[in-house]
C-alpha cells in the first residue's frame, strides 16, 4: 500500500485520477511525503517514468479563500515563475506539477545583495503577465482577518483597541488604485520562494490575486531586503530607478497592512489553543529577546506559544516601524 492509499476515499481517488493523466500507465517508482511552502496542503513527491513530479492536495477551504488561486497558478506557470504545471482540478482541489528540489536561500550566488535584485526582477516579471482576476481589496481582506481576531477572545477587552484605530487611520488615508493592480502573489515569504541551485521560483499561490503592487514589494521587503542597501536594490530593481518620495509613502500604509495581515495570520493560530485567561497586553520581545529565548528553549518554533510571540511581534511592527521578526534563510 502507498501513501496515497492511505489517504480519504475521495482525496485518494482524486490523487489516483491525477497521476494517470500526468504519467498514464508509467510505473510509479516512489511516493514520498515532503514539506515545503507556507500552505497547508498536503504535498507529495512521485517519482515515474524517470521525471520527478509534486501531488499537491488541498484541504478544506478557509472563509477566505481565494477562488481564483488555480487561475493565478496557470499564468504564473505559463510565465514560468512557478514550476511547470501537468494537471489541475480545480473541483477536487488537486495539482500536478515539476517536483523543483529546494536549496536553501541563504547560499544564493552572490549572497544577499544579489539575491536582492534578482527578487526585484521576479516581482517585475509577475507583475508584467496578464493580469489575475480581482478578489478582495488588500485592506478589506486585512481588516475581516483582524476583526476575526478581535472575535476569538484572545485579548482582554479594550487590548486592541489601538491596532484598531491604527488601521482605520491607515485605511482612511490609503487609496485604493484599481486601474494600476496588478498580478501578485500575496505570501512571497521565504518559504514560498524557491531556489532550486540557479534560479528562483514562486510556490504556493492560495493567495494569489491581482492588488495592489507595493504588496508583494513589503512583503519580500520585510523578509529579504532587512537593510537600506539592501531595499534600495530591491526597489530599484523592481521599478528600474529609486521610489519616489509618494511611492515610499504608499508602501508604508502597504507595509503596515501586510504586517497586520501577518499578525491576523499567527494571532488566529495561537488563539485555536486552550487558554484559562485573555492576553492584558500586547507587550512583545525585541529580536535579540526573541533570538534568546528560541535558543534557550523557552520558545519552541510551530507551537502555539510561539505564533503567539510572533504575532504580537508583527503587532508592534505594525504600530511602530520596528522590524519585524523576519524568517530564515535556510528554507
Amino acid at each position: 500500500m502507498s501513501t496515497l492509499d492511505k489517504l480519504p476515499p475521495a482525496q485518494r481517488d482524486a490523487a489516483h485520477a491525477a497521476l494517470h493523466q500526468v504519467i498514464g500507465t508509467a510505473a510509479i517508482e516512489a511516493v514520498t511525503s515532503v514539506s515545503g511552502g507556507a500552505t497547508s496542503a498536503q504535498l507529495f513527491r512521485i517519482d515515474a517514468g524517470g521525471e520527478n513530479y509534486l501531488l499537491r492536495i488541498e484541504g478544506m477551504p478557509s472563509p477566505l479563500r481565494n477562488p481564483f488561486q488555480y487561475v493565478s497558478l496557470r499564468i504564473a506557470a505559463e510565465a514560468g515563475i512557478a514550476p511547470r504545471l501537468h494537471y489541475v482540478d480545480e473541483a477536487s482541489r488537486v495539482a500536478v506539477m515539476d517536483f523543483v528540489q529546494r536549496q536553501p536561500l541563504g547560499r544564493y550566488p552572490g549572497g544577499l545583495p544579489a539575491l536582492a535584485k534578482a527578487l526585484g526582477e521576479l516581482l517585475a516579471r509577475l507583475q508584467a503577465t496578464p493580469t489575475f482576476p480581482a478578489f478582495l481589496r488588500y485592506p478589506d481582506i486585512v481588516a475581516r482577518l483582524w476583526a476575526h481576531v478581535g472575535r476569538t477572545g484572545l485579548f482582554a477587552p479594550g487590548v486592541l483597541d489601538r491596532c484598531n484605530a491604527h488601521l482605520a487611520r491607515i485605511r482612511a488615508a490609503y487609496a485604493w488604485d484599481e486601474a494600476n493592480s496588478v498580478s501578485s502573489h500575496n505570501d512571497s515569504l521565504p518559504a514560498n520562494i524557491l531556489f532550486d541551485g540557479n534560479r528562483l521560483w514562486m510556490i504556493d499561490w492560495e493567495s494569489a490575486y491581482r492588488t495592489d503592487p507595493l504588496v508583494d514589494l513589503a512583503i519580500v521587503g520585510d523578509s529579504l531586503a532587512r537593510t537600506p542597501e539592501l531595499e534600495h536594490i530591491l526597489h530599484r530593481t523592481w521599478l528600474g530607478r529609486p521610489l519616489d518620495e509618494a511611492l515610499r509613502a504608499r508602501l508604508a500604509h502597504v507595509r503596515a497592512l501586510t504586517r497586520l495581515y501577518y499578525a491576523g495570520v499567527l494571532l488566529s493560530a495561537s488563539a485555536t489553543a486552550p487558554r484559562i485567561t485573555p492576553d492584558t497586553s500586547l507587550a512583545a520581545p525585541t529580536l535579540a529577546e526573541l533570538a534568546e529565548a528560541t535558543r534557550a528553549g523557552r520558545l519552541k518554533a510551530g507551537t502555539p506559544a510561539a505564533k503567539h510571540v510572533l504575532g504580537k511581534m508583527f503587532v508592534a511592527a505594525f504600530l511602530t516601524e520596528v522590524a519585524t521578526p523576519g524568517f530564515d534563510l535556510s528554507v
